[in-house]
């Protein structure tokens, strides 16, 4: 037994002389001028990932026409406001220096500080805490320095912090950028106005930064401990909210009232029909248990699809069913023109995609119920059928009450051959007795 035979192969003796394939000639590339033999053989022929400098311009001389220099010439910027003259080498091409303003001057970018008026003071930027030398000094500043406002604490004369600097500066713009607005809504998306700025948060944002800052690694070390504690204590307490009011995160509260409305209860059937039906149709009591498991299970998650958490409610949902009933959903909703799972699943399509699924569940388990319903009607009015005209005083009378020996015998044979008793209209024939003796010769 060979490695063929255990692999059910067949065998096919090999060939005595086995042909050679001809092995594909491969074509020479010519070495390109411009590369010397050693790199070209370093890359083999391959294309190097950077483009690299046609050969035919590394030979490639400049026109004659053109004589290109370099000088050092002086230059302003406009992006300064003084006439200050600096010097840099320039390329300069034929005896003509290039024209135009200095080339990083575009890169200079300022701050535009809102400006105030004496009446716009008075009406709108009074303040007690703040004068008005000091509210000048502070927006000449910030204009010179472009809202830099370490620096500008630092050269600022009073003693002011950064965030009495900051609350000054952004209370003024929006109480100006407010009252030179035509209307109210016209500023009302300006950032401004949408998150004015909080001194108060601010402050204890350092203090906390502070504090975090100031930390010994004992501290840093129980300071993880609670924190992993703490998230215990929360999953725990995730979880058991979970069970007690299951909700879904798909979908809205009346579409956890559908879902529980789809599942059958137990206790709306009867006893005698549970007997009759297939575990099909009789939801089990842990279907609730496997919806707030599975709840809880995606709020650990935290952050999952939309897509994922419907997958996880429908067979959670689809638990107690078997997979025919599965295969019916499926092609109910095929039948309906609807897709399995949603195009566009926002909430409140999933929402609904679920809440139909529970509703073509519960009506295929209202079909099979009826079904049983009636083959258990019919079952029992079989049984209860009764032939017209058949007299209701007859007397049902063993045949072991028959006396005598041969009557047992008799009785005993009815009773192998038909049922154990049967329905007569008179009283059973006496015992026979015994068959008389023949005669003898010698007798007469």
């Amino acid at each position: 037994m060979d490695a063929k035979d255990i692999l059910g192969l067949p065998k096919t003796p090999l060939p005595l002389t086995q042909e050679k394939k001809p092995r594909p000639q491969k074509d020479s590339q010519r070495k390109p001028d411009g590369i010397s033999r050693e790199v070209y053989a370093l890359t083999g022929g391959v294309p190097p990932l950077m483009p690299s400098v046609d050969s035919s311009q590394l030979k490639k001389r400049p026109p004659t026409d053109e004589k290109i220099t370099w000088q050092w010439l002086p230059f302003t910027s406009s992006a300064r406001k003084d006439s200050l003259q600096l010097y840099h080498w320039v390329r300069v091409v034929n005896g003509v220096p290039p024209t135009g303003d200095y080339s990083f001057a575009k890169y200079n970018k300022s701050v535009d500080v809102v400006k105030y008026t004496d009446e716009e003071y008075e009406k709108f930027l009074t303040d007690p805490m703040w004068t008005k030398e000091e509210t000048d000094q502070l927006f000449d500043l910030c204009e010179r320095y472009d809202l830099r406002f370490i620096v500008i604490a630092d050269r600022f004369p009073s003693s002011r912090t950064v965030e009495d600097l900051k609350d000054r500066y952004y209370s003024v713009s929006r109480a100006l950028l407010v009252a030179r607005a035509p209307s109210p809504g016209d500023v009302s998306g300006n950032l401004l106005v949408k998150e004015p700025y909080n001194v108060s948060q601010e402050r204890e944002r350092k203090r906390a930064l502070s504090m975090v800052l100031s930390q010994t690694k004992q501290q840093e070390r129980k300071d993880a401990e609670v924190l992993a504690e703490a998230k215990k204590i929360t999953e725990s307490r995730m979880v058991a909210r979970s069970a007690e009011e299951p909700e879904l995160p798909v979908a809205s509260n009346s579409g956890l009232e559908n879902v529980e409305k789809a599942i059958m209860p137990a206790d709306t059937i009867s006893p005698s029909s549970n007997a009759h039906l297939p575990s099909a149709t009789v939801v089990p009591s842990t279907l609730m248990a496997d919806n707030a498991s599975t709840l809880a299970s995606l709020r650990l998650l935290r952050v999952y699809l939309r897509t994922y958490a419907l997958d996880q409610m429908i067979q959670a949902a689809s638990s107690s069913a078997g997979l025919r009933t599965i295969k019916r959903v499926e092609q109910t909703l095929q039948d309906l023109g609807i897709n399995l799972k949603p195009r566009v699943p926002t909430k409140a399509v999933c929402a609904e995609h679920l809440e139909l699924r529970k509703e073509i569940l519960t009506l295929l388990n209202l079909q099979k119920q009826l079904q049983y319903k009636e083959a258990e009607g019919s079952s029992f009015r079989d049984s209860t059928y009764e032939t017209p005209g058949t007299p209701k005083d007859r007397m049902f009378i063993p045949d072991s009450m028959s006396f005598g020996v041969s009557g047992e015998r008799v009785g005993k044979r009815d009773q192998k051959r038909k049922a154990p008793g049967r329905l007569t209209e008179a009283p059973s024939s006496p015992a026979q007795s015994k068959r008389p003796r023949k005669l003898k010769a010698s007798d007469l």
